[in-house]
C-alpha cells in the first residue's frame, strides 16, 4: 500500500517495517535503530535498491526530492554512480558530521561516542561545518589546529576527531575518490602528562571529610562510597558509576566487568572495598550499586560533589581520575612491579603503565638507604 510519508508516520515506524510513498519508487525501511530511505528501480534491466539516508539526516521531503533526481537520472539512463557521487560531493561537514557519528559510533564506547558528538559541536563544527568536505585542505587543518594552542590536548583530540571523519568518509564513498585525508599529516602539539597523586596526609584529609560528609548527609552514600571505591580499587571513574550487582563477587572478592575500556576486566576487591560494598545501601529496583537520582539509574555527576568535598578538604588539583593514580602509585611503593600495576589496573598495553616508571625508584632509594644504614652500623662496632 502506498501513501504520501510524513515524519509522524515514520517516527512511529517498528522494526522491521517498510513503508512506500505514494512517489513509485520510494519508500522507508527500519533496519536498524534510524529507518533509512531508499529507492527501487531498475538499471540496465536489473532492479536495484539505492540508499538515500537515514531519517533525521534527511527530512522526509529532502529524501522525496533526491529520491525523484535518483529515479528520473534512472529513467533517462544516467549513470548513478557518477549522479550520487555529485550528491555526495556536495555535502558540507555539518550534512556528514551526524551519518558519521551515527554510524562510526557503534564502534565507540558510550563516553566516547558522547565527547565526540560534544567535540563536533561545540569545536569541529563552528570551524567547517559550512565547508564542502572535499574542500577542507590541510592548511585549513594547520590553522584550525594552531588556533587551539591554548589548549594542546584538546587541540590534538579534535584533529584526530576530524581525521577519524575524513577517513570514514573517504572509504564510503562520501568524498572524490582521489581525496588524501588532510589531517594525517598535521603536526600535533605535545603534551605533557599530567600526573598528580595523593600524599598520605592528603589521603588522611579526604576520608576524614568523606567519614564528615556521611555524618551530616552533605552528599549521598553513593557519591561518598563511589569515591572510597575509586581509591581503594584503582577502577576507572565510569568503571564504578556503572557498576551493577551482578558484576560483583564477594566470594572471590573481585568485580567481573564485562565490558570495559579495555574488553572484559577483572578488579580485585580489598578487604576495604569489600567492607564498603556489603554495607552500601542496596535497591532490588536497582540493578546499580552507585545509585542515581532518578529511579533505577546510575549516578552521572560525580564532579560537583567531588569538587565539594576536594575544598573541604583543602584538596587542590586533584581530578578524580587522580584516585586511579593515587592508587597505582601506593601499589609501586609497596614494592609492586610495573607489571603487576598494569595487572592491577587492566592495562592493555605495558607503554601505558610506563608512565609510572619513576616511581618505581622509590622503593630502590629505601631498600638502598636500608642497605647504607646496616652498613653504618656495622661500621660502628667496636
Amino acid at each position: 500500500m502506498t501513501q504520501r510519508l510524513t515524519k509522524s508516520l515514520v517516527d512511529r515506524m517498528q522494526l522491521g517495517d517498510t513503508l512506500w510513498d505514494d512517489l513509485k519508487g520510494f519508500g522507508v525501511r527500519s533496519q536498524g535503530r534510524t529507518p533509512v530511505y531508499f529507492v527501487k528501480t531498475r538499471i540496465n534491466g536489473r532492479q536495484r535498491f539505492i540508499t538515500i539516508g537515514k531519517h533525521g539526516t534527511y527530512t522526509v521531503e529532502q529524501a522525496r526530492q533526491k529520491a525523484r533526481r535518483l529515479l528520473t537520472a534512472a529513467r533517462d539512463g544516467d549513470d548513478i554512480a557518477r549522479h550520487r557521487a555529485e550528491e555526495r560531493n556536495r555535502l558540507s561537514l555539518r550534512d556528514l558530521a551526524p551519518i558519521y557519528l551515527e554510524e562510526y559510533g557503534t564502534r565507540l564506547k558510550p563516553r566516547t561516542l558522547v565527547e565526540y558528538r560534544r567535540l563536533f559541536e561545540r569545536t569541529i563544527l563552528p570551524a567547517f561545518g559550512s565547508r564542502r568536505v572535499d574542500d577542507i585542505t590541510k592548511g585549513d587543518v594547520a590553522r584550525f589546529h594552531s588556533g587551539l594552542a591554548r589548549t594542546p590536548r584538546k587541540a590534538n583530540f579534535a584533529v584526530a576527531c576530524l581525521s577519524s571523519c575524513m577517513t570514514w568518509a573517504i572509504e564510503n564513498g562520501y568524498t572524490r575518490p582521489d581525496l588524501q585525508n588532510p589531517c594525517r599529516t598535521v603536526p600535533l602539539f605535545r603534551e605533557s602528562n599530567r600526573e598528580r597523586y595523593l600524599t598520605e596526609d592528603e589521603i588522611d584529609r579526604l576520608f576524614t571529610t568523606l567519614d564528615a560528609v556521611d555524618a551530616e548527609r552533605a552528599a549521598s552514600a553513593s557519591v561518598t562510597a563511589a569515591i572510597r571505591l575509586l581509591l581503594l580499587t584503582g577502577a576507572r571513574h565510569s568503571e564504578i558509576t556503572t557498576l551493577k550487582w551482578e558484576y560483583v563477587d564477594f566470594d572471590r572478592g573481585m568485580i567481573w566487568l564485562p565490558d570495559s575500556k579495555t574488553g572484559r576486566k577483572p578488579i580485585h576487591l580489598n578487604a576495604e572495598a569489600v567492607e564498603i560494598l556489603r554495607h552500601h545501601p542496596r535497591d532490588p529496583d536497582n540493578p546499580y550499586v552507585i545509585q542515581g537520582h532518578r529511579h533505577g539509574t546510575h549516578l552521572v555527576n560525580l564532579w560537583k560533589p567531588w569538587y565539594m568535598i576536594c575544598d573541604r578538604a583543602n584538596l587542590t588539583g586533584v581530578r578524580l581520575h587522580d584516585l586511579r593514580h593515587t592508587h597505582a602509585s601506593l601499589a609501586i611503593n609497596n614494592g609492586a612491579s610495573l607489571y603487576m600495576v598494569g595487572k592491577l589496573l587492566g592495562h592493555a598495553q605495558p607503554q601505558t603503565t610506563a608512565r609510572y616508571a619513576h616511581l618505581a625508584d622509590n622503593p630502590l632509594k629505601a631498600l638502598s638507604a636500608e642497605i647504607g644504614a646496616a652498613i653504618r652500623r656495622r661500621q660502628r662496632k667496636p
